[in-house]
């Protein structure tokens, strides 16, 4: 009896399985499909067009410059090159500096000279590897000044030799110093802004985090994360559904700045790749900060040049690069 009744309902979807209405049912659901695929595909391509002419009137109509005057910006390093500059170009349009520095005296004497010029400045001493330092500053920071709304993470070291004869230490400096740092930076200062859906984060990478060069793996390993690092925390502040738009990042890659770090410069072409003052870099660093670019270099060119070779063979850009030839030599 049992095996009768399960013929019939095999039977029965059998039937179901083969009856036209079932077909035409399937039919419409892969047209409607189709379509609906179709239509998101040509709302996708309105929307790239309709960025992409958005973006090229941007780049021949900038936007104006914002106001820094009022925020809290926070500089690591400080106390000497472009650590100090941007710490005065910042203050001179009217926003309290906190500079951060393992130099004391150094970090003391940009705040004096801000002082001196009527601007508002505190310094603090601390270790930007060490996290527990840097949460310990950051409490005072709130109590003492207030919440921070610029961040520029600037701190960095350049070891430069070739790997094979960069010690171990020089290394796990490096990685702490120019890329863990920022972590623990953002970790301890990107919470505020997001309660106040307000902030700009500013990251110091460097063309070696573009390009890769000799005598600065390490070093280019570190400025190749930190831009990695900037992008996917704009991912993760994007497709937050709470609505982060009001927190700006700023990603900046300079060529070669004379800030003490480049020992050996190598250019061929001083006039077309000269070395910047770190006056003349802040300028521009500023300038984007304010401008809101999501990442520049320095020079500007660097950036379309780079994305123009970019989509050529790997072999093509090393043409160029060697025609170029410039770089540092080891230490």
């Amino acid at each position: 009896m049992a095996s009768v009744e399960t013929q019939k309902n095999g039977d029965a979807r059998d039937l179901l399985a083969k009856a036209p209405w079932t077909d035409e049912q399937g039919i419409g659901m892969k047209i409607y499909q189709g379509v609906m695929m179709t239509l998101e595909v040509l709302v996708l391509i309105v929307k790239m067009y309709a960025t992409w002419f958005h973006c090229i009137y941007k780049f021949f109509v900038p936007p104006e410059p914002k106001s820094v005057k009022g925020e809290i910006v926070l500089i690591t390093g400080a106390g000497h090159g472009m650590g100090r500059e941007m710490a005065l170009r910042f203050a001179k349009l009217g926003s309290v500096i906190v500079c951060v520095d393992i130099n004391q005296s150094g970090n003391q004497e940009t705040v004096d000279i801000i002082k001196e010029a009527k601007g508002k400045a505190h310094s603090y001493l601390c270790d930007v590897t060490s996290r527990d330092a840097i949460n310990e500053m950051a409490d005072k920071i709130r109590k003492e000044v207030g919440e921070v709304s610029i961040l520029v993470n600037n701190a960095g070291v350049m070891p430069c030799k070739p790997l094979l004869q960069t010690g171990e230490k020089e290394i796990r400096v490096a990685f702490e110093v120019n890329c863990l740092a920022h972590l623990w930076m953002l970790q301890a200062f990107l919470p505020a802004m997001m309660e106040r859906n307000h902030g700009h984060i500013v990251a110091m990478s460097s063309m070696a985090g573009v390009i890769g060069l000799r005598n600065l793996v390490p070093y280019c390993g570190t400025k190749f994360a930190v831009r990695g690092m900037m992008e996917a925390v704009h991912e993760e502040l994007r497709e937050d559904p709470r609505n982060f738009s009001g927190i700006k990042l700023t990603c900046i890659c300079p060529y070669i700045v004379d800030t003490g770090l480049c020992k050996n410069p190598k250019i061929k072409f001083p006039s077309l790749m000269k070395i910047l003052s770190p006056q003349e870099a802040v300028e521009h660093i500023v300038d984007a900060v304010r401008r809101e670019y999501h990442e520049i270099t320095i020079p500007s060119s660097l950036y379309y040049i780079n994305q123009m070779f970019r989509v050529f063979p790997r072999s093509v850009p090393l043409h160029i690069k060697d025609f170029l030839d410039s770089g540092l030599e080891a230490q």
